[in-house]
């Protein structure tokens, strides 16, 4: 074969080879096309098994694939589809990694964001739909996060995500529900006010209010006590319940002055005996439907009858001595005259932030729910303040010795034996926060402190002062103790109130050091009359507005609350107790 030959058999050759490359290659992508197109069919059809293995074949990465971002994108949705949540989170996030230039990116991070809302990762889940630049899918951003966001009511975590994202109207409304159902004090609703305005939302929707008020010449008054009247002894001694007959009897004295200012209150009485059935024979009278205001009831196992009465039939109620705000939570047209325990938690952190120039501050708790309660209100609100919370502890009676151990346990000891250093170095710390009515717990802080002989601030209840005789010791020390109840001694109201109840019993108003219950029935009335008087039926219209001068006590305020949220601060001053005065 001479050269020429040659030469053309190699370019026949090569013709020939060129030719099967390209119909090789013509193949391949054929092959490529028709396994997406059969796995995208079988994704259409809602096989996600069998598409999931049809995607799978595609991914891995090949020069002649055009597939491989497309395939790894719907392997993900069908294993999302089949409850393979991690697998389709795993390939989404390799897409990111694999494919940065991807143009369908924004979809991987909506799914992202979808995946995260699943598993309860609200912020996780906000900051990959942050990452969906394409304005086309705004619609589709805000569907994922309603939908995620539906069954959150844990209102710290959507109060933290409104501060994150102050400007999402999805997580604004969402808030602004969950306050309208749950959020209760004054701050939350303010922030209410703030949502419905900022977002522009329908008002009636978050924020109900009561009906247009109604003024009478006469106000019905209905009292559901338990007076126990057939066990009470016929004798002119103090009866068991003697606390809830002077609290009536407060009541009886205020309507008497009322009326005497043209206000005109019909008082009526009901024995509730402590018995809920007794209780609903009660409200199946005809004339309780048409009272104007409920007072009571005073104990757990009477009240969610009393206050599905009062929230159907939109009367409201008032409970003049608990603090226990559970009892009227889930009814608007129930208030608690007292501060709440909640109330009572919050304003003491402020006030001791306010006081201690030293902000290390422990928490002493006994072992009941209303302890637990009033400690955890504080901590939370010490949080938001300049204290530092070194230890917080329950004590239980058979641990209560614990507190000595803590607060007075002595290192060193001056010439005379008398302890000059603790565990606890002097003047580390600046103040104790006992919530605790229990004697056995706040003596025992008392005492330590006494021992210690440093400068810390004990902020306690005025409970106590019905409790304990040994007053010196509290004014030695400074106790300082919320007082919701106290009445000034120069109060001239209080003590025309003292003579008049003396002239009308022929006895004083309490056997008790502190507590005086025919005052509080008293004062209650008196706030609860001229509220009526000048007001109408739904006074609570007026309610929502700053502090009100009390009349036997120091005040009154119920601005976005349903409890009392004004609570003085009372100490001993040359043995007489006075308000301390802080700014807070």
């Amino acid at each position: 074969m001479n050269f020429q030959s040659v030469k053309g058999f190699v370019l026949f050759l090569i013709i020939v080879s060129c030719q099967l490359l390209t119909v090789n290659l013509v193949n391949a992508q054929t092959n490529y096309q028709q396994r997406y197109t059969n796995a995208k069919s079988l994704f259409r059809e809602e096989k996600y098994n069998l598409a999931m293995e049809s995607f799978k074949a595609l991914i891995t990465y090949d020069k002649d694939n055009p597939f491989s971002e497309y395939a790894s994108f719907y392997y993900a949705i069908s294993a999302y589809q089949q409850g393979y949540a991690s697998v389709a989170k795993d390939m989404f996030l390799q897409i990111r990694q694999l494919y940065p230039a991807w143009d369908q990116l924004d979809e991987v991070n909506l799914w992202l964001g979808k995946i995260h809302f699943d598993n309860k990762e609200y912020f996780q889940a906000m900051n990959q739909l942050a990452g969906v630049k394409n304005q086309k899918f705004q619609k589709d951003i805000q569907t994922v996060k309603k939908t995620g966001l539906a069954s959150l009511t844990d209102l710290n975590t959507l109060t933290r995500l409104h501060e994150e994202y102050p400007k999402d109207a999805v997580i604004g409304e969402r808030l602004a529900a969950e306050l309208a159902k749950n959020g209760t004090g004054r701050e939350s609703q303010e922030l209410l006010e703030k949502l419905v305005s900022t977002f522009r939302l329908k008002k009636t929707e978050f924020i109900t209010g009561p009906p247009a008020t109604v003024h009478k010449d006469v106000y019905s008054v209905s009292v559901l006590f338990p007076f126990s009247v057939n066990t009470l002894e016929p004798t002119l001694g103090r009866k068991r319940n003697q606390y809830i007959l002077d609290l009536y009897e407060g009541m009886k004295l205020a309507v008497d002055t009322l009326r005497k200012m043209g206000v005109n209150i019909s008082l009526r009485a009901y024995d509730t005996d402590r018995n809920p059935e007794k209780v609903k024979s009660i409200l199946a009278l005809n004339e309780l439907l048409h009272t104007d205001l409920i007072v009571g009831p005073l104990f757990q196992e009477e009240n969610e009858p009393v206050q599905e009465f009062s929230r159907k039939n939109k009367i409201n109620l008032f409970n003049p001595v608990t603090n226990n705000f559970d009892l009227v939570r889930d009814n608007p047209y129930g208030f608690l005259y007292q501060p709440s325990l909640e109330a009572l938690g919050e304003q003491s952190a402020k006030f001791m932030n306010k006081q201690l120039a030293n902000k290390n501050c422990m928490v002493f708790m006994g072992d009941t729910k209303r302890d637990s309660v009033l400690a955890m209100s504080f901590l939370n609100a010490a949080n938001e303040t300049d204290l530092k919370i070194t230890l917080i502890k329950r004590f239980t009676k058979e641990s209560s010795s614990q507190i000595l151990e803590i607060l007075a346990t002595p290192t060193e000891f001056d010439e005379f034996k008398y302890p000059k250093q603790f565990t606890l170095p002097k003047d580390s710390l600046g103040g104790i926060f006992v919530a605790s009515d229990d004697p056995l717990i706040y003596t025992k802080v008392v005492s330590s402190v006494t021992t210690r002989g440093d400068k810390v601030v004990i902020l306690g209840s005025e409970n106590w002062l019905d409790q304990t005789t040994d007053y010196e010791k509290l004014n030695a020390l400074g106790v300082v103790m919320f007082a919701s109840n106290f009445t000034s001694p120069n109060n001239t109201l209080y003590n025309a109130f003292l003579q008049k109840f003396i002239r009308t019993h022929g006895r004083s108003t309490s056997s008790m050091p502190y507590t005086d219950y025919a005052k509080i029935g008293y004062d209650f009335m008196f706030f609860a009359g001229n509220m009526l008087k000048k007001h109408g039926v739904y006074f609570q219209h007026e309610l929502n507005k700053p502090e009100m001068q009390g009349y036997l006590t120091e005040g009154y305020n119920f601005q976005y609350s349903r409890d009392n949220q004004h609570v003085p601060f009372i100490h001993f001053v040359k043995g007489e107790l006075s308000v301390l005065k802080a700014e807070y």
